[in-house]
C-alpha cells in the first residue's frame, strides 16, 4: 500500500495516541518544567513524522524520522524519571514504555525502507 498522506502512517497514529495519554497523565502536574518537557518531546514525535512526510523527499523524510526517533527516546528516558519520582505508577510506566519502544521500532523500519 502506498502512503499518500502522513495520517496513514501507523507510527504517526500511535504517536498521536501516546501524545494524548501523556498529556492526560500530566495535565495536573505541579512540576511545570517536567510536564512541559515531556509534552514537547512526545508531540515532537508525531509532528516530525508529519513534517518529514510533507517535505516530499525521501532524504528529508528520513532526516525528520531520525528526529522523531530521538524524541521518542527522550520521552522514554523521561518516563524513567517520572516513575522514580512517583509521577506515574508501575502499570502506567510499563504501558507507556512499551508504546515508546514500539514506535521507535516502527520509525527504524520506516527509516530502513527509505
Amino acid at each position: 500500500m502506498k502512503i499518500t498522506k502522513f495520517e496513514d502512517i501507523i507510527a504517526w497514529q500511535k504517536a498521536g495516541k501516546l501524545t494524548i495519554k501523556i498529556y492526560k497523565i500530566f495535565e495536573n502536574s505541579s512540576n511545570y518544567n517536567f510536564k512541559n518537557q515531556i509534552e514537547r518531546c512526545v508531540l515532537s514525535i508525531m509532528n516530525n513524522i508529519a513534517e518529514g512526510f510533507e517535505r516530499m523527499s525521501n532524504k528529508e523524510f528520513k532526516y525528520f524520522l531520525f528526529i522523531a526517533k530521538r524524541s521518542c527516546g527522550e520521552v522514554r528516558s523521561m518516563l524513567y524519571i517520572a516513575f522514580k519520582l512517583n509521577y506515574i505508577n508501575t502499570n502506567q510506566f510499563n504501558k507507556l514504555l512499551s508504546q515508546t519502544i514500539e514506535i521507535s521500532k516502527m520509525l527504524s523500519g520506516l527509516i530502513k525502507t527509505l
